[in-house]
């Protein structure tokens, strides 16, 4: 039996998990954070709790995983984004509390190692987890082991745009700043302001500038969102296209809030994007883009199975 956190900007979420990826259990608390040490705390009575909720005694806990958003290394938190910490020795700081075994991982690896095991990637040994948010997260399991174990890939800072948007990294033209939520959300503005007599304008009008927004009026037929939706896919494209001819992973499983929009609007063209310009095409196996599968119980799982891959 295990235990996955999953650790977001304001709550906390724990899960109690099968070794089959049953979810026996849930819960949640918002994350009040007092510094490292009283975060170690409310991580361990989560855990807890949510093992007392599954009626599993603590002894039964084989091992506790926590997604984290930043980086990590061994037991270690090296930092970690929205959330003050860095250099925090986390998993000592957790055992004072319940002595178990404790392993980290980035957030976007533990979305990847749950949708490997039990998610869009089942069956399959290579395989990339791209999440379209704020930035774009990215997890990479190659030959059934998390990329360089626990560190981070990185695959949002790829430079798409010589000279392009400049990124919260400090560079110029990432392709986070293109194929996120944000970056569609300043596309669909640009797209508004140079047509207001678009339906996109009208619509953004009565319920604000989303992420789903250019592909709601889209759906409606309207030509200025298509031109946003399509500009989109092509941002998304070339990052993806990049993977498959560097790591030519046999799929490519995109998640997140956008990631939900209409097929024929997004996958079905990126889908044909990526098929028409990887040069990885060549090599006889051709990387398939699908849907996530697992949504928000993503993290939680794969931080729980965290330690298979690591």
């Amino acid at each position: 039996m295990f235990i996955g956190i999953d650790v977001g900007g304001t709550n906390l979420k724990a899960g109690l998990v099968e070794e089959s990826g049953r979810l026996l259990a849930v819960e949640r608390t918002p994350l009040d954070f007092q510094g490292a040490e009283s975060f170690a705390e409310t991580t361990a009575r989560l855990a807890e709790t949510v093992a007392r909720k599954g009626g599993i005694p603590r002894e039964k806990v084989q091992c506790v995983g926590m997604g984290l958003p930043g980086a990590v290394s061994g037991g270690d938190i090296v930092y970690t984004t929205n959330i003050p910490m860095r250099d925090v020795p986390i998993a000592d700081l957790f055992r004072r509390h319940w002595d178990v075994p404790v392993v980290l991982g980035n957030d976007a690896d533990c979305a990847a190692v749950g949708e490997f095991f039990f998610g869009a990637g089942r069956g399959c040994q290579d395989a990339a987890v791209v999440t379209l948010g704020t930035g774009v997260g990215c997890g990479l399991i190659l030959g059934g082991k998390l990329r360089g174990g626990p560190i981070t890939s990185e695959a949002g800072h790829i430079t798409i745009c010589h000279d392009g948007e400049v990124c919260n990294c400090g560079r110029r033209g990432c392709w986070e700043q293109y194929a996120s939520a944000t970056g569609l959300i300043r596309m669909t503005k640009a797209a508004m302001a140079a047509h207001p007599e678009s339906l996109l304008c009208h619509l953004a009008a009565e319920s604000g500038v989303e992420g789903r927004t250019a592909f709601q009026a889209a759906e409606r037929g309207d030509e200025t969102a298509l031109a946003v939706c399509r500009e989109f896919v092509g941002y998304l494209a070339d990052g993806i296209i990049s993977l498959a001819n560097l790591l030519r992973p046999e799929v490519v499983v995109l998640g997140g809030g956008v990631a939900a929009a209409p097929e024929r609007l997004l996958l079905e063209p990126l889908r044909e994007l990526v098929e028409r310009e990887s040069f990885a095409r060549h090599g006889g196996r051709a990387t398939r883009v699908v849907r996530a599968e697992l949504g928000n119980d993503a993290g939680i799982l794969g931080a729980a199975l965290l330690q298979r891959v690591i």
